[in-house]
């Protein structure tokens, strides 16, 4: 039988699947059917760390082997530094761009540097929305108490109550930007419902928020006249000799040059890990998402906080070959389209924690009830032609424009023909450990966004993390900009790098894996 055979099932199916009953799980359930089908409970995944502030921790392979693999800078590198600033900020995605803003705008000299073109980041790629609580039936509070639920009660309290307050504040500054939000017909900014999320608070703009925030976000550093640093890797970062962060060590991609920059504090916001591909999994992730500041913070001695939880969306794409990996909106699930065995059955509430829909899909497709594609990849359906048939003709158009030219582009029309899914790496739920100040253990040092751990907790909600990037992105741009103002530029050394090498000649580590990766090996130019 041919996809097109599997896909007749669906639309056979969809009055049924109207009245059908779905299944209930109580929180016993939930954790049983998360813990037996979910990737992070994969035993043989995970390995322990073998020396660094987290030693003896356990994490997946990838993560362990980047964490104490061999810099690539030398130990003799001569530490005169090409610039200097008084706020280094490393990532130009959102929390990057809102971090050098920030701290521009207090006044501090800042160096924007991205590994990429400014912008090229996970953040672009955001779809569904940023959670803010504005609707007048809502409340921080409440927002809150769904992220707490969503993250298994995991998150960090203080993180998370800072995000939620901080949230109608942070969307009054987008706006105030030019992020056009979409608006109803009254022209009030209109919130939409997002999975494990209680009411509707999701700001979108169509299926572009991302893309619109950064938008503005790039225009508006480059209005600013911020000095960038394009196409510069960080490979390492410099401290003092006392524990204290004073700059970091830069690769040009074009020349392989080793570029030095002072700084009073630096903020990385360098994105997540997606382009490890943990467990073989396909990503959503930019090409850049190699996890390059975990391994910097690490050498540093910056300690990570629950790095054994990964995010694996429950919706991206399967068929056709050219977009696996590639998300597929939750926005479509939250505008009622069903996700359909090969059975032509519902089995979950398309709307809950993203842990528990993506297990629900793995657990269909090992038990026979997912579809095939000739390649040998299996996944489910996504009804989304439903969407057309409850709302009317041009609806996908007009709430998902992005993902209908997606899909265009290799001959399939969504308006007409459900499409295959299976869950894809997307996102990092741990990270560096910070303070509410986006401020690490080390001083100095800030992590702002995906790079940066405990908010989350176990599981990420949809939605909360462009609000993340923004909330910590501020505060660590306002507080390393205020730190500048009062204090001197501190020594460049490399000596908590001679003290990791040593550690890793102690516990005997030669795996010669080069860290950071800077790209995944399938971009990289043949030497």
């Amino acid at each position: 039988m041919d996809l097109r055979a599997f896909q007749d099932i669906v639309h056979k199916t969809r009055d049924l699947r109207r009245t059908q009953t779905l299944p209930k799980f109580s929180p016993a359930d939930r954790d049983t059917l998360i813990r037996k089908y979910h990737p992070d409970y994969r035993e043989r995944a995970y390995r322990p760390i073998q020396f660094g502030p987290n030693a003896g921790d356990r994490t997946v392979r990838e993560l362990a082997c980047l964490l104490e693999g061999e810099s690539p800078v030398p130990a003799d590198l001569p530490l005169t530094p090409d610039q200097t600033a008084d706020v280094l900020v490393v990532g130009g995605g959102g929390a990057g761009c809102a971090a050098a803003l920030h701290a521009h705008g207090k006044g501090a000299k800042v160096i924007l540097a991205t590994k990429l073109r400014l912008a090229d980041s996970n953040s672009v790629m955001a779809q569904g929305g940023m959670q803010v609580a504005i609707a007048p039936d809502d409340s921080p509070v409440q927002h809150f108490l769904d992220t707490l639920k969503g993250g298994h009660l995991k998150n960090d309290h203080q993180l998370l109550k800072v995000m939620v307050e901080e949230g109608p504040t942070i969307a009054k500054w987008l706006v105030d930007l030019g992020v056009l939000f979409d608006r109803d017909a009254d022209g009030n900014l209109q919130v939409k419902k997002g999975g494990g999320s209680s009411k509707p608070r999701l700001l979108t703009c169509s299926d572009y928020t991302g893309l619109e925030i950064m938008r503005v976000l790039k225009d508006e550093v480059l209005n600013q006249k911020i000095p960038l640093l394009e196409f510069s890797a960080a490979v390492e970062l410099l401290s003092d000799g006392q524990g204290a962060c004073t700059g970091a060590v830069f690769q040009d991609l074009d020349n392989k040059r080793f570029v030095l920059v002072a700084a009073k504090a630096v903020i990385l916001a360098t994105g997540g890990i997606g382009r490890l591909h943990i467990q073989g999994f396909p990503t959503s992730n930019h090409y850049g998402a190699t996890g390059d500041g975990l391994a910097l913070a690490y050498r540093m001695g910056a300690p990570l906080v629950q790095i054994d939880t990964f995010q694996y969306h429950p919706s991206g794409a399967v068929y056709p070959e050219q977009l696996v990996g590639q998300l597929v909106t939750e926005g479509i699930r939250s505008e009622g389209g069903h996700l359909v065995n090969v059975k032509g059955e519902r089995f979950v509430n398309e709307l809950d924690t993203r842990d528990v829909v993506s297990s629900s899909i793995i657990l269909e497709c090992e038990e026979g009830r997912g579809v095939r594609t000739a390649s040998g990849r299996e996944g489910v359906w996504l009804d989304t032609p439903l969407i057309e048939v409850e709302q009317g003709e041009g609806a996908l158009e007009k709430h998902f424009p992005a993902m209908v030219r997606q899909y265009e582009r290799y001959g399939v029309n969504i308006r007409k023909d459900p499409v295959l899914i299976y869950p894809t790496l997307h996102y990092q739920n741990g990270g560096v450990k910070i303070d509410v100040n986006g401020e690490t253990p080390v001083k100095n040092l800030f992590v702002a966004g995906e790079t940066s751990g405990g908010l989350h907790g176990r599981n990420r909600l949809m939605g909360n993390s462009l609000l993340d990037l923004m909330v910590f992105g501020k505060r660590a741009g306002l507080t390393a900009a205020d730190r500048a103002k009062s204090m001197q530029q501190g020594t460049l050394t490399l000596a908590h790098l001679d003290q990791f090498r040593a550690e890793a000649r102690k516990h005997g580590v030669s795996n010669q894996i080069t860290s950071p990766m800077i790209l995944p090996a399938y971009t990289r130019t043949p030497t």
